[in-house]
């Protein structure tokens, strides 16, 4: 007996975890001066077309989310929007597998909820 539940004790502390997060992030996009019109957004993992303001499902990656965005009004904005790291990956990182399958995968990464593009004329 003794035996049985030191192998079921080793095989579940030795599995793989993951945290449970979507792929996908929501992020709400508007622009400083409240005009519409569309950015392209980018990170490793996505490219993607949007119209502005709009909130877009964004693949989670480790890198910022760069755009390149053209208003109504002619005015434009070019940058990146950081991407950063949840609490939950500590906990991963400290008590379950040592974050390796979430590295790969980036799904500890997140985007602000909300971001507002600032734009020049």
């Amino acid at each position: 007996m003794r035996y049985l539940l030191s192998a079921i004790a080793l095989c579940a502390l030795s599995a793989c975890a993951t945290i449970t997060n979507d792929e996908n992030v929501p992020v709400a996009l508007s622009f400083s001066d409240g005009s519409t019109g569309t950015c392209n957004l980018q990170n490793k993992r996505v490219t993607l077309s949007a119209e502005i303001p709009s909130t877009q499902m964004i693949r989670r990656s480790d890198d910022n989310l760069q755009y390149n965005c053209t208003s109504s009004n002619g005015a434009t904005g070019v940058g990146g929007i950081p991407s950063s790291m949840g609490a939950k990956i500590v906990a991963s990182a400290v008590f379950i597998d040592l974050g390796i399958v979430d590295s790969i995968t980036d799904k500890h990464r997140t985007y602000p909820a909300s971001f507002v593009i600032p734009v020049t004329k």
